[in-house]
């Protein structure tokens, strides 16, 4: 009788431990999964070719710009004594730019947009690469939520009298994050803008866990998220864009496409009745994640137009 109990607590002790580490090592892959860097990263020459294919009309813009010298690569070395790296284009006025990218993107994959700002718009544009992406250093992706401070930074060192900071996807999360913190002193007029982001890492890794995997949230997302926050110092849902709008002072122009199935387009309804007041929100027709400018591009622009040439206390 003895012999047996003992069978039965080492048969279920066996199962816990298998659990544990079936558990454990499910949310290793989960977390690597969502956070590792894309290992073509540093190919920016691919990235260029993708936007001269992808947008050819600013082919010629882009030529001018480089045999004009106004586009120059810049680094900076971050608190953390990472080295991270931005495309500067300076036109040479007070109004400047931050145009910040999506997951496992670079600083090249948005030209189109700098394009806009400095071609249509006349702004100076910095194109930072996000902490472990483009030539940025860094071991893993921090989907917005520590990249906020990073962001910070290159408006520190690029602060003119009027801003804007226009992220896309991942990059709509980072401004929105960004969005509660003060602006450098010498900034009079900030204007944030955020196409198709989510409301928190938390929930976009529920709806992918969903969507991709068929999986619910619990226990593995859980189990990463902790990882996560012993292994980086933050949590899934410490990211939180929408708690971060509920304290932004600043206006900011919700964008999202009505197709959204990687953001769920749900999200930005949440995000804009969030935001106390100095608000606009736009759902643009048949359009999926993060296109909203390639199906919509001069609307896009006079919508942008119109916006950043609002004074916040007109808003």
């Amino acid at each position: 009788m003895k012999e047996r109990k003992r069978i039965y607590i080492w048969a279920f002790a066996s199962i816990i431990v298998l659990l544990a580490i079936t558990l454990t090592g499910g949310s290793l892959y989960l977390m690597d999964y969502a956070l590792a860097p894309n290992p073509e990263r540093t190919d920016t020459a691919a990235a260029i070719r993708r936007q001269m294919k992808n947008h050819p009309e600013i082919n010629e813009w882009w030529d001018s710009l480089r045999h004009a010298h106004a586009v120059r690569d810049t680094f900076m070395t971050m608190p953390t004594g990472e080295r991270h790296h931005a495309l500067y284009i300076n036109k040479g006025v007070q109004k400047t730019a931050l145009v910040i990218h999506g997951w496992r993107g670079c600083s090249y994959d948005f030209l189109f947009l700098a394009y806009v700002y400095e071609r249509c718009l006349g702004y100076n544009v910095v194109l930072p690469d996000l902490h472990a992406h483009g030539l940025s250093e860094g071991k893993a992706i921090n989907m917005g939520w520590k990249d906020r401070d990073d962001m910070m930074q290159w408006l520190q060192v690029y602060a003119t009298d009027t801003m804007v900071v226009h992220g896309v996807s991942m990059g709509a999360a980072t401004a929105m994050m960004l969005s509660a913190v003060k602006m450098p002193e010498k900034v009079t007029e900030v204007h944030i803008i955020e196409d198709c982001g989510y409301t928190s890492v938390w929930n976009e890794f529920v709806w992918q866990l969903k969507e991709e995997f068929g999986l619910p949230a619990f226990p593995l997302l859980t189990v990463a998220s902790a990882l996560t926050k012993l292994r980086y110092g933050w949590s899934f849902g410490q990211a939180s864009a929408l708690q971060q709008v509920r304290y932004s002072s600043y206006p900011i122009f919700f964008i999202h496409g009505d197709s959204d199935s990687f953001v769920p387009t749900e999200m930005v309804y949440r995000l804009y009745d969030a935001k106390p007041d100095k608000k606009r929100l736009w759902i643009t027709s048949n359009t999926e994640h993060a296109l909203s400018y390639n199906n919509h591009k001069e609307e896009y622009v006079r919508r942008i137009r119109d916006f950043i040439e609002t004074p916040a206390d007109k808003m």
